[in-house]
């Protein structure tokens, strides 16, 4: 038997995908306008510089960057494009490869960080209070919790 919605969590629902969809439309225009990158490559150059020795395996990239194989693969390829990421082979499993971060993407990373920062700022935290940031944070945590541990 299908649960529906109520009136309430039909209004909650809706405004949660509308406030992330601006959020994340905030983010990449200004990513676009003021680095020329979108959101989803500066996630990856994120991921990669917090990684140890700025490498990690490709799967595993993916993953946290909660992005398919295939989606991955076609953004770390332009990333190579640009000279910001390199594939390196793992020598001892020829099926793994690593994405690597380089000097010339941590470089557009840090440039492009201070404006991001500033987007992320005037697109959530200085719309909602600190004590609503908190009530943010422990329901984003909420939601990706595994349901079943």
């Amino acid at each position: 038997m299908t649960r529906w919605l109520d009136e309430n969590e039909q209004r909650t629902w809706r405004a949660f995908l509308a406030a992330s969809q601006r959020i994340q439309e905030d983010l990449d225009r200004q990513l676009q306008r003021d680095s020329g990158m979108p959101h989803a490559y500066y996630a990856i150059l994120v991921r990669l510089s917090e990684a140890p020795g700025r490498r990690m395996r490709m799967s595993e990239l993916a993953t946290v960057a909660n992005s398919s194989q295939s989606r991955l693969s076609h953004a770390v390829a332009r990333l190579e494009e640009r000279g910001w990421v390199r594939r390196e082979p793992c020598p001892a499993d020829r099926r793994v490869s690593w994405a690597v971060l380089t000097d010339e993407g941590f470089a557009a990373l840090a440039a492009a960080a201070p404006g991001h920062v500033g987007a992320v700022r005037r697109s959530l935290f200085d719309r909602i209070s600190p004590g609503q940031a908190e009530q943010l944070a422990a329901i984003c945590a909420a939601i990706l919790r595994d349901p079943d541990s």
